[in-house]
């Protein structure tokens, strides 16, 4: 059986698509939150053009929307069916608290630095099951090896 890796990222994040890819390559079932289930991923917009001149309480509201449930659930549901979490670095607020939710449910997670990238260090990462520098750290990683 195929292991289930959820990939936690930032749509800014240029190496997500990538490692999403590459993830499959190697064998394992790969959730996208920007195409998941070959569809669109949730995009703020689809709730208001202006979303990023909201107040707080606009904001607030927009979270009870169809769109933003419907959104949270699917990306929700592919988190608990997950088996491990790659926190595809680097990334913002939402993709640690996935990880974080994922480390907590005690999933495996493992974040990823991409070559040529640096983050600043955080104490927290010493958490993690590990942090892989390149794509053969992170296979290893996923196999249950060491760094």
């Amino acid at each position: 059986m195929k292991q289930k890796v959820y990939v936690a990222s930032s749509w800014r994040n240029e190496h997500q698509e990538s490692l999403v890819k590459e993830l499959r390559l190697l064998g394992y079932e790969v959730y996208d939150f920007k195409h998941p289930n070959d569809g669109e991923g949730f995009q703020w917009s689809r709730i208001d053009e202006n979303w990023q001149g909201w107040s707080m309480r606009e904001y607030r509201e927009a979270l009870k929307s169809d769109h933003a449930r419907c959104g949270f659930n699917r990306d929700f549901d592919a988190m608990k069916a997950a088996d491990i979490c790659v926190l595809c670095l680097p990334c913002g607020r939402s993709a640690h608290l996935e990880a974080g939710w994922m480390k907590g449910a005690g999933k495996k997670v493992i974040a990823i630095i991409p070559p040529g990238h640096r983050i600043e260090p955080e104490l927290m990462y010493g958490m993690l099951d590990g942090i892989a520098l390149c794509i053969q750290d992170l296979v290893n990683l996923l196999k249950g090896g060491q760094q």
